[in-house]
């Protein structure tokens, strides 16, 4: 078939159609970050940090999502674009950051997809040990990808039903778990701060704790941007945008701080299953389940692995919808094969969709075969370059105001303005290079060297960075100057 012909079957590559809706876009911001980093990786960070230092960790990643995701706002709100911050990073910093930062984040999330789908199915076998994980993994995907290849509105439907029963999950926990913390149950009496008293309590390990444990905070907060990569496709974004980002606060305030705060408060910093849970994923000793359970729910364990299978299910759709959209703003701007960016007749980039989906099935036949060395080696040095996306999200801020004051417009003609800036970017920005240390020196100094944090932090910023400085001197390119940044959307 020739390329005109392709291309009039498949649609204009510009043809994204605006199919979610305001409470899609406000679930995905409310539900899209709840996963398995808090429902089961939590205990790891009250039994290595204790309470307080948990508390603590999450505080302060929290607070850079907050300044990260309002910055990204701002951007998306006055450009709505699929390419969200890369696309930025192009127009305002430089094409090569804007190459760097989409192609990492189309491996990131290609990655995942992968992680989710293979820990679908393992969830799964956990009603039918009989049957054979990559049978119940193999048929999620192909659940997931007629669900992606539907519609954008399809995605957002799916996306909305399943963020609502961990968001339900979440907010019966913290009630359940407060109630029998302050007043009781016959099988449990109230504890209060007991478990904030005994020893080693509430900062265990000291500053070393809360550092290993921010990891594992970021992982949990890790996909809050899809809502500006969702900008493009969303109906009435400059309305609508701002309205999912300032559900940002309250998320983290009552589904993060507070589920951490029930965990530390009923359960012991040296309880042996919160380790034990979080290395071997089983659900039965997760924090969630053992805390419902003393509240009097028998069958917590199944009712927690099913919203974790919900949550995990979650994970690969927003996986597959954000690496597509992402290959395909890539072909749009020409740092991709310009045939990610054709579109179907239902604005779905179908090839980017299907390279994505290849990519993941092939990394997934590779664990199923017990060859999954390298891409849990990607999956350790993409995690580094998460959070220099969130660093660079807040350059790209900084030089897209100063861009707008350069050009002679005022910021109060911005149709959603970022609360706390400039300071906001600056303090993400520092929080993040401050992670990034206080996570490479804690790991150095430890008793039993933490080598996936070394190969996270040594590998995965060499890594960024070679992209960037290759493309940069492949392309020649330059420094946007601030006169020529554009803020027509494409």
């Amino acid at each position: 078939m020739a390329p005109d012909e392709t291309t009039a079957l498949l649609g204009r590559r510009d043809g994204v159609q605006r199919g979610l809706k305001a409470r899609h876009l406000i679930m995905m911001s409310v539900g899209g970050t709840i996963g398995t980093g808090l429902f089961v990786a939590s205990g790891m960070t009250v039994a290595t940090a204790g309470p307080a230092g948990a508390l603590t960790a999450y505080f302060v990643v929290g607070l850079m999502v907050f300044f990260v995701l309002t910055s990204l706002g701002e951007m998306a709100t006055l450009i709505p674009s699929s390419g969200s911050f890369h696309e930025y990073a192009s127009r305002f910093v430089d094409p090569a950051l804007g190459w760097t930062l989409g192609w990492n984040y189309w491996l990131q999330w290609a990655i995942s997809l992968t992680s989710e789908i293979t820990a679908a199915g393992i969830i799964t076998t956990f009603w039918f040990p009989d049957v054979p994980a990559w049978v119940f993994s193999a048929i999620i995907l192909c659940v997931l990808v007629f669900v992606n290849t539907r519609s954008v509105s399809s995605f957002g439907e799916s996306e909305y039903w399943l963020s609502m029963i961990k968001v339900a999950a979440v907010l019966v926990f913290i009630v359940v778990g407060f109630y029998v913390d302050i007043v009781g149950v016959p099988s449990t009496p109230a504890v209060g701060f007991k478990n904030w008293t005994i020893e080693g309590a509430p900062f265990k390990n000291g500053f070393s704790g809360i550092f290993q444990v921010i990891s594992i905070a970021f992982f949990a907060f890790g996909g809050t941007e899809l809502v500006g990569v969702s900008a493009g496709e969303v109906e009435n974004p400059r309305k609508n945008v701002p309205t999912a980002i300032n559900q940002t606060f309250w998320r983290i305030l009552i589904f993060y701080i507070c589920s951490i705060a029930v965990i530390g408060l009923l359960i012991p910093h040296d309880d042996p299953s919160l380790l034990l849970s979080a290395a071997s994923g089983d659900v039965s000793i997760a924090p969630f389940t053992l805390i419902l359970q003393r509240a009097g729910l028998v069958s917590a364990s199944n009712v927690m692995n099913a919203v974790i299978l919900s949550a995990v299910v979650s994970t690969a759709n927003s996986a597959m919808y954000a690496a597509s959209r992402t290959l395909m703003a890539l072909s749009q701007r020409g740092q991709a094969p310009q045939a990610f960016s054709l579109l179907n007749s239902n604005g779905i980039p179908v090839y980017s969709l299907a390279v994505t989906v290849a990519i993941g099935s092939l990394a997934f036949l590779g664990i199923a075969l017990g060859e999954g060395v390298l891409f849990n080696w990607l999956l350790t040095i993409t995690g580094t370059s998460g959070l220099l996306t969130w660093m660079s999200i807040s350059f790209c801020h900084l030089r897209f105001r100063a861009a707008y004051a350069a050009q002679g417009k005022s910021s109060l003609n911005l149709p959603y303005q970022a609360p706390f800036y400039p300071y906001s970017d600056y303090a993400a920005i520092a929080m993040g290079i401050l992670i990034l240390v206080g996570q490479a020196t804690s790991a150095l100094l430890a008793t039993n060297t933490d080598f996936s944090i070394l190969i996270s932090v040594f590998g995965g910023i060499p890594m960024f960075f070679s992209l960037y400085a290759g493309y940069k001197w492949l392309n020649g390119t330059k420094l946007v100057p601030l006169h020529e940044c554009r803020f027509v959307e494409l």
